[in-house]
Order: C-alpha cells, then structure tokens, then sequence
C-alpha cells in the first residue's frame, strides 16, 4: 500500500514537473522561437501562456522593440576632398526570428554581424556627397538613402533598420585650424563689404543732405536778398514821396539824422563856428538863419 501512494506521488511529481517544463511565456516586448534539436519547430509573435515538448524543445526569446545599435567612429572623405570624422547610430527591430537566429544568432552579436554592413554604407552614400550637404542641406535624405540600402542588402538577417543618425560628422583636428581660419577670413572680407557699402550709402545720404543745405540756403538767400531789396526800394520811394510833399520836413529829418551820428556823447569834439550851416536849425526851428560870410568848414575831433 505504501508502495502505491509512492508510486501515486512519484508519478504526480513527474506530471508537474512535465507540465512545468513544457509551457512558458511570451511578454508582450518579445516574440520566441521554438527549437528541437536546434532545429526551428514555430516562430510565436504574439504574447501570452505557450506550450512547447518538455526536455526536447528549447525556447529563444527575442525582443520586438525597436533597439539600438552604435557604429564605430569612422573617417569619411566626402565628394569634394573633404575628411569628416562620423559617429552615428542605427534603430533597428527584429521582423523575421528564423532568419535571425540563423545568421546572426542573438542579440550581442548584431553589432559583430550588421554593424559592418552598416558602416560600409555610411562610407559608400557619404562618400559621394560634399561636405555641406552632409553637415546642412541634403543630411535627412542621406540618412534615409543609408537605411533604404542597409535594409536591401541586409534582408537576410531578419532585420529591419528603422533609422541612422549621425550623432557627430566633424573635421579631422588637424584640418579644424585651417577651417576656422578660412570661415573667419570670409566673416572679416564680408565684415569689410558691409561696412563699405555702408559707408557709401552714408556718403551718398550726406552728400544729398549737404546739397539739400546749399539749396535751401541759396534759396532762402535770394528771397532774403529780395525781400531786402523791395524794402529798401519802397523806403527809397517813401523817402522820395515825403520829400516831394515837404522838402523842409526832409531836411529837417536828415539834419537831425546828422546830429544824432555826429554828436556823441564823451567820444566827440568839434570847433565850429557857432553861426555854421551845420547848426542853422539851432539858430533858427525852421533852419533859415542866413550863414555867415567867410565861415569855414566844420572840424571834428575825436
């Protein structure tokens, strides 16, 4: 009896066992491969509870995300003679585990296998392409050029190259002294054209603004002048008119003009005779005290 619950126990331990041995898991960021003997038996992509032969079947499990892969820095001489120094990267993800496993085996030996494969390319599309428009104009299509072709030639590992990057593209350091030389030569000659221009472009606002100037000036000269003229004209012609109508009045006015220059207080001295024509409008408010026989001409001292 005891020999039975034995056998009973013994065969349920082997039962579990098997059962445990025959089912595992796929999660949800991977996707496996069935082997018997190393030989492929079921490719299973979706996750879940699988079941495989216990102690026959082996399981490889591969990842489904999109993974990385880094390249070795490399040196590159572009279209126009131009040595770059590239670091780049690829994305990849696993689309075909048969071929996979079959060429390239696991995971840590993508970068021994691909990463070659990879490189070439990098060398081959940059390679025929310039200096600028690796580092500015056309870096987006190269890099869509270098997986299109990666994923060409590389079908046969189970792979699919989502993405390359360039994480750096520099010039060699012996060159970078030169080149920094060469782009501040070209900042100073368009430095220089700049400011000449500019100081052309000034020259030229100033010298309309100066001719603007003499303009404006001789303009306002001539009407100054002519304004004057008409001035001095129309007093000339009052002068006139006033001594057509009252000649006394006339004479009278300029003889108090004459006065008024002639004596000036502490800085004028004159001899004359006291009956003298110049002092007739003294001797007499309407000026016709008779002069004097054998006077003689004012003298004036100062």
């Amino acid at each position: 009896m005891r020999a039975f619950f034995a056998f009973i126990l013994t065969a349920l331990g082997v039962g579990v066992l098997a059962l445990y041995a025959s089912a595992f898991i796929v999660h949800q960021n991977e996707q496996a491969l069935v082997l018997r003997f190393g030989n492929p038996q079921q490719a299973i992509t979706t996750p879940g509870l699988k079941w495989k032969v216990p102690f026959i079947d082996t399981v490889e499990k591969f990842d489904k995300r999109i993974l990385d892969l880094d390249t070795t820095e490399q040196e590159v001489t572009a279209a126009d003679q131009q040595r770059l120094i590239v670091d780049a990267y690829a994305r990849y993800r696993i689309v075909d585990q048969l071929k996979f496993y079959q060429n390239v085996r696991n995971e840590d030996r993508v970068r021994e296998v691909v990463g070659p494969l990879i490189e070439s390319e990098i060398r081959r599309v940059l390679g025929g392409a310039t200096l600028q428009e690796v580092v500015k104009d056309k870096r987006e299509s190269l890099m869509k050029q270098i997986a299109a072709q990666v994923n060409k030639e590389g079908r046969d590992y189970g792979l699919e190259v989502v993405d390359v990057r360039i994480k750096r593209a520099d010039l060699p350091k012996e060159n970078l002294v030169k080149v920094y030389d060469r782009m501040r030569a070209d900042r100073v000659r368009e430095a220089t054209e700049l400011r000449a221009q500019g100081e052309a472009e000034a020259n030229r606002i100033r010298a309309n603004a100066d001719k603007t100037v003499t303009i404006v000036k001789a303009t306002a000269t001539q009407k100054s002048d002519e304004i004057r003229g008409e001035g001095e004209a129309e007093r000339s012609r009052i002068f006139a008119e006033a001594f057509g109508h009252d000649p006394e009045f006339f004479r009278f006015y300029r003889s108090m003009q004459a006065y008024t220059s002639a004596i000036k207080p502490g800085e004028t001295r004159m001899v004359l005779s006291p009956d003298s024509q110049f002092f007739r409008y003294f001797q007499d408010p309407n000026g016709k005290a008779p002069a004097p026989s054998g006077s003689t001409a004012p003298f004036a001292q100062r």
